[in-house]
Parts: structure tokens; sequence; C-alpha cells
């Protein structure tokens, strides 16, 4: 039984996102717990693809196993072609679908912290900023140039030669240019902040900037406290700064899910399941599209 309260949770999100000239999307990684991947637990998808590395290393998450220090290049790249696989593998979870529903014939953008590709998968590339990189390219480790490669189809080949937890030495991927080792392209200490990256961002900012006096939305889907300062608080800072700007923040866990006192008046934080708030916001979009035509 939902409550009122929970209605008129889902009764606001609904107006807002109508009433918006544009909406801006900032998505992390809670967005891709409610679709069922997780990447901090030891669950039935972590042991679907990575239990044999759980068995013999006692890694317990997915990002337990990227920053595992495996003691060879063969069994850190066998775990690192499964890690791919996964994210090329698996299907795109419902919230994401949802939301691409209530967003049709809204003007939109979406900023993401989040590698794993679900954004991408529904949404044109156009219409998406993924800042932190993509698991399913690759970069030099140094890097010596500015390039990066997609790898999905070569770590789906690598999963079939692993043996154990290894790959075969000869298929451990060496860099085009310099011949060194290569690296997932994604945030870390030798992240290639290079043309891809500097075009993410151009993207973003010419949306913001063709948007900025418009009645703009900023809606915040399953950020925490780990890496604010990519879109919590940019979100806040123009939420106050613009004059006709709103701020709503979906997110199960209210440590994380936060409204500066500065924006009690133009902001609306809501404590449940991502996806449930997804599915109920479209079905109340459907009802009142079906009401309108009746």
């Amino acid at each position: 039984m939902l409550t009122q309260q929970y209605q008129a949770n889902i009764d606001a999100i609904l107006k807002k996102i109508e009433e918006a000239d544009a909406i801006v999307v900032g998505g992390a990684a809670g967005m891709s717990a409610a679709a069922g991947y997780n990447w901090y637990r030891d669950d039935e998808n972590f042991r679907k693809y990575f239990n044999a590395f759980a068995k013999k290393y006692g890694i317990t998450n997915i990002f337990g196993g990227f920053y595992y220090k495996f003691r060879t290049e063969e069994e850190r790249w066998a775990y690192l072609a499964t890690l791919i696989n996964f994210v090329a593998e698996v299907p795109v979870g419902q919230p994401y679908k949802d939301l691409h529903e209530i967003l049709q014939d809204k003007n939109y953008y979406i900023l993401t912290t989040n590698q794993d590709t679900q954004f991408l998968q529904v949404f044109p590339e156009e219409k998406v900023s993924a800042i932190q990189g993509n698991w399913t390219y690759l970069q030099c480790s140094s890097p010596c140039h500015d390039g990066i490669y997609p790898y999905a189809e070569q770590a789906k080949e690598l999963c079939n030669h692993i043996e154990g937890t290894e790959i075969p030495s000869s298929m451990v991927p060496t860099c085009p240019e310099c011949g060194g080792s290569m690296e997932l392209w994604v945030r870390s200490f030798v992240f290639l902040e290079g043309e891809k990256y500097r075009d993410e961002h151009r993207k973003y900012r010419e949306f913001l900037l063709e948007n900025e006096n418009k009645k703009v939305l900023f809606l915040e889907l399953g950020v925490g406290l780990m890496t604010p300062m990519f879109i919590k608080e940019p979100f806040w800072n123009m939420t106050y700064s613009w004059p006709d700007a709103y701020y709503i923040t979906i997110n199960p866990n209210p440590e994380h899910n936060l409204l500066p006192k500065e924006l009690k008046d133009k902001g609306l934080a809501v404590n449940e399941d991502i996806a449930q708030v997804m599915q109920d916001v479209l079905a109340k979009k459907k009802s009142v599209k079906k009401q309108d035509v009746i």
C-alpha cells in the first residue's frame, strides 16, 4: 500500500519533469544498483561471473577485484576480461528503460560517473556524458598517446581462453604504439583525459549554456558521497544560482540523499528505491496521458 507521502512525491516528480524546459540527469552507482548491478556487493551476479576469482583470491565484489593486486598480468587480465565481458553482456536494467520512456519528448541531458555503459545502451550518445570513462575501452598505461580502443569483442575472446584464473601470456594486451602495458579507460591514477574525455565535458557544458536561463530540473539518481564534486555539488550550486532551477534527488540511502537547507524551497529528497520510483512515475505518466486522451 503506497503511503500518502510517497504518492505525493511521485506526483511532484512527474509535475516537475513535465513543467521543465530542460532536464539534467545525474546518474551514479545507485542507479545501476537499482537495476540489479551492484558493484560493491557479493551477490548472484558477482558469483555468476566472478566466482572463480572470489574462491581463489577472496574477492567479495566487482570493484574489489578491479583493485586487487594480482600476482601476474595473466591473472589480472583474466579478471579484467571477465569484467569487460560482464559489462558488455548483461541486459539493460529496467530503471534505465523506464527513465528513457519518462524523458521521451523532453529536452534532456545525462551526466554520469558510471562506467558500465548502461546509459549509453539506452540513450543517444550525443545526450550522454560519461565523465569517468568506460569499462569496455582500453588505453595505454603510460599513456604514450591520445587513443582509446574498444575491447568488448577481444575480451569475450579472452574469456574463452581462461584456464583457472589466468589467460595465456601471449594474449595479455599491449599498447599498439609503444608496446607497453594497457589499462582500462576508467578513472585511475593513469586515466587518459584526452580528446574523448574533453568531448564528454564539452557536450555537457554546451547543454548547460543553452538552457541556463530556462526552467531547469536537476534530477539526481543514485549519487553517493564518494565523488560529490562531479554531480551532487555542481547540481546544488546551479540550483541555488539559477532562478528557475529545481533539484530532485532520489536515493534509498538517506545518508547520501542530502538536501541543503539553502534549497529547501527549490528541492526535494526522495529516500526510496530508485527502480520503484521510476516504475511508478512512468505508470503515473501513462495514466495521466490516458486520461487526457479520454
